[in-house]
């Protein structure tokens, strides 16, 4: 009895002390984007009196009402294409056998070490001999052309660790492959394609580079974009920027709060899976 509650406890402490060691940077961004704007701020100090306006303040200046609204855009058309195109290709490939099903596996499997850093340049030119660029479809067409390996991977490992006697009791009931994935396999994979769904939107809310190279009007860049240029122009003025850092990864973590429990479940499906 007593070794069991020592190892809990010891659970306990390590879980708090990796809980306290993720939150206190986040915490001190939020104190110190609460003094007065200019202020020389050091280490964790509580301001003597709550600048709220900071947020305001930088909101404008970096303008972020245009950019705010481009990372909506371009995540609002990344998450449901990435999604569909991720699901329909991994069920194919975990259920129905196509010719050269294991080959196109690999492929995808090695898209995983693709770095953004390589292919940038290259994606450019061709969408630019496409009109692509400068443009929402662009960056919406090239974040989900990246984003498909992990995709396809996830949804193919979630879709192959299903019991086939239940694909084929579909069959011989008549269901056609189509049916079988919106009637079956659907309902009882929320919780994986909910946690793909907000990795998505967390990696094309923060994509800096693709957007930077795709995106010439500084009006239709993104909040990390912008945030990147915020930084360059108020680098020593710590409140301010900490408000502005604020501003764009707030969207983020309120998704994730919404979302929380889903994207929790997914992440321990596929541990336990894996």
């Amino acid at each position: 009895m007593n070794t069991t509650r020592t190892a809990a406890t010891a659970r306990y402490l390590v879980l708090t002390g990796m809980a306290v060691a993720v939150l206190l940077p986040f915490v001190s961004i939020v104190l110190a984007a609460l003094h007065p704007s200019g202020a020389q701020i050091s280490g964790l100090s509580i301001p003597e009196s709550w600048s709220w306006s900071n947020f305001a303040d930088a909101w404008r200046a970096a303008n972020f009402s245009n950019l705010v609204m481009s990372s909506l855009i371009i995540a609002a058309g990344v998450v449901p294409l990435a999604l569909v195109l991720a699901t329909f290709a991994a069920y194919s490939l975990a259920t129905l056998n196509p010719f050269g099903g294991r080959a196109i596996s690999v492929g995808f499997v090695l898209g995983l070490t693709l770095p953004i850093e390589l292919v940038v340049i290259p994606l450019y030119f061709d969408l630019r001999q496409l009109g692509l660029t400068n443009s929402y479809l662009g960056v919406i067409l090239a974040e989900a052309a990246l984003f498909m390996p992990f995709g396809v991977y996830w949804m193919q490992t979630h879709f192959a660790s299903i019991p086939g006697e239940l694909l084929e009791a579909a069959r011989v009931d008549g269901a056609r492959s189509f049916t079988i994935l919106a009637r079956v396999l659907m309902p009882i994979s929320w919780p994986a394609i909910t946690t793909l769904g907000l990795l998505y939107f967390m990696w094309s809310w923060n994509q800096f580079l693709l957007v930077i190279v795709l995106m010439q009007d500084p009006d239709m860049r993104t909040a990390p974009s912008g945030l990147g240029f915020f930084v360059g122009q108020y680098s020593t003025n710590i409140p301010l920027l900490s408000a502005a850092s604020l501003i764009v990864i707030g969207p983020i973590v309120v998704l994730y709060l919404i979302f929380q429990r889903n994207f929790v479940s997914g992440i321990t499906q596929g541990a336990i899976k894996g």
